[in-house]
């Protein structure tokens, strides 16, 4: 039998979570938060249990390592990791002596959040993680609930526990993953931009001329910048800057994102921008403009580094840059691909649909939504179809969201579609799932802790679950019974000579 008269004198400390006690134990974590996403590996250590003592760890009720003690009862414990199927919400790591009994728990949440628009700084829309929702059960998603504004919403939605969205209303707005308004903040212009995290900050753009850093917690303004006037596209957010592009004079702009001090500002774009927005890797940054180029621009210097050879028409997609090469969608009816580092031509494909929503890269495939309402898979090596789907609407400004195995998009057929990212088996897909909303939709969804998120132009937010979000609110986040733990005796001791300095 397991002893818990101990409890007092023993702690974990998972490597990143905030102190909390269990069962009177000392429980701290130290150098990442308490939560991360499946399949990340984090790290284990306690103190107070029984000297030289085998000690099992579990993610919820299963036996993942076993640790040793040190002569004074601590332990350290490198790689657990969070299994890939653990559902968002709360869970529990439980230290257990295996002979002796004592034990405690520490909390870990599981989320699989979506920071920006184009999902991270490479924009690649590409949801990993998200485990929830998969092609055998997409079918089952239903209105959970929507939140109205006094504007359309184009702006696409982040994630991080909370849901943060602009309006044209001018304001962005922020709602717990139930739909509760927690606060509402208003710029002096439309938000037609999407809001990024970072730390404990929001950043946008507005229509007002101004970029704007906001306490996530409360929607405090911690800073904001003028730039040469209005901000249509969406910040990107990488090594503590924050890159944004200007409709109003044509130019990139970069920001400290703590302080919001200028760090450079790139030389005015001939062309213009409009709702391109940059994409950040390989130390540059990437975007499209109205003249039909992509440039790339320092990211430390805000030097140019080159421009490509001139598309058939203004650029309103935004790139994506993956495996060294930047993807973007033009009017003229092409995806190119640009080699990240020189901008020479890759290839061209010739689609037949003007673009003007953004790819989003998965597993080699691209993904690029048509004004004719296609929904087009790219090998993204060569450029060559590899499948189409056909929705009932133009696919204007929503760019399709892979998560998981399945892609999303929205559409001026009032609603969002989903497919099988990995296709049909043949060369013509039909959609998965929709969801329908009260007007077109331009804003592209986000799909994190088993949320289909978007805009629409009836002034309202859509969120859409599994079964109308029944499942996942009876989710039981209490922590496990010691008697429900049985230790794996297969399990071998882990290596920790890091956490034993």
């Amino acid at each position: 039998m397991k002893r818990t008269c101990m409890l007092a004198a023993a702690g974990i400390l998972l490597a990143g979570a905030t102190a909390l006690p269990a069962f009177g134990a000392g429980v701290s974590v130290k150098d990442v938060p308490n939560l991360g996403r499946p399949g990340i590996s984090t790290n284990v250590s306690g103190s107070g249990f029984g000297a030289n003592e085998a000690v099992d760890i579990y993610f919820d009720t299963t036996d993942l390592l076993l640790d040793v003690t040190d002569d004074s009862g601590n332990f350290g414990a490198d790689g657990l990791r969070v299994p890939a199927g653990a559902a968002p919400g709360t869970h529990w790591i439980t230290a257990v002596g295996r002979h002796d009994g004592i034990a405690a728990h520490a909390v870990f949440t599981v989320r699989t959040n979506w920071a920006e628009r184009g999902f991270e700084e490479r924009s690649r829309r590409y949801n990993r993680s998200e485990n929830t929702i998969t092609a055998a059960n997409v079918n089952r998603l239903d209105l959970d609930w929507t939140a109205n504004t006094n504007g359309s919403v184009v702006s696409s939605a982040a994630y991080n526990g909370t849901i943060y969205v602009g309006s044209a209303d001018g304001k962005l707005y922020a709602f717990s993953p139930t739909g509760t308004l927690k606060w509402s903040v208003a710029t002096g212009g439309a938000i037609l931009s999407s809001p990024a995290i970072a730390n404990s900050n929001i950043y946008v753009g507005s229509s007002d001329g101004k970029l704007y850093a906001l306490k996530s917690a409360n929607g405090a303004v911690v800073w904001s910048a003028a730039v040469g006037g209005p901000i249509s596209s969406s910040p990107v957010i990488a090594d503590g800057i924050v890159y944004a592009g200007c409709a109003g004079d044509g130019k990139v702009y970069a920001f400290n994102a703590g302080t919001g001090t200028l760090a450079w500002t790139a030389p005015a774009i001939t062309g213009g921008l409009d709702y391109s927005s940059p994409a950040v890797a390989q130390g540059n940054v990437y975007i499209g403009s109205l003249d039909g180029r992509v440039y790339a621009f320092d990211a430390v210097t805000g030097a140019p580094v080159w421009s490509s050879a001139a598309t058939g028409g203004p650029l309103e997609s935004s790139p994506a840059v993956a495996n060294g090469r930047v993807f973007i969608g033009s009017p003229d009816q092409k995806v190119y691909a640009f080699n990240a580092a020189t901008g020479a031509p890759a290839w061209t494909a010739n689609v037949g649909v003007s673009l003007l929503s953004s790819p989003a890269i998965a597993n080699g495939i691209l993904y690029i939504g048509g004004t004719d309402g296609e929904v087009l898979a790219l090998n993204a090596n060569s450029g060559k179809t590899v499948w189409t789907g056909i929705v009932n609407g133009a696919i204007q400004y929503s760019s399709p969201a892979v998560a998981g195995d399945v892609i999303y998009v929205g559409s001026h057929d009032n609603s969002i579609w989903a497919f099988a990212a990995g296709g049909c088996g043949g060369p013509t897909c039909s959609p998965l799932w929709n969801g329908l909303t009260g007007a077109s939709i331009d804003s592209s969804p986000t799909v994190a802790d088993g949320m289909v998120i978007a805009g629409s132009g009836d002034k309202s937010l859509y969120v859409f679950t599994l079964d109308g979000g029944n499942p996942a609110r009876h989710r039981d986040a209490r922590p496990p019974s010691y008697a429900s733990l049985h230790p794996d005796k297969r399990l071998k001791p882990v290596k920790h000579e890091a956490l034993r300095k």
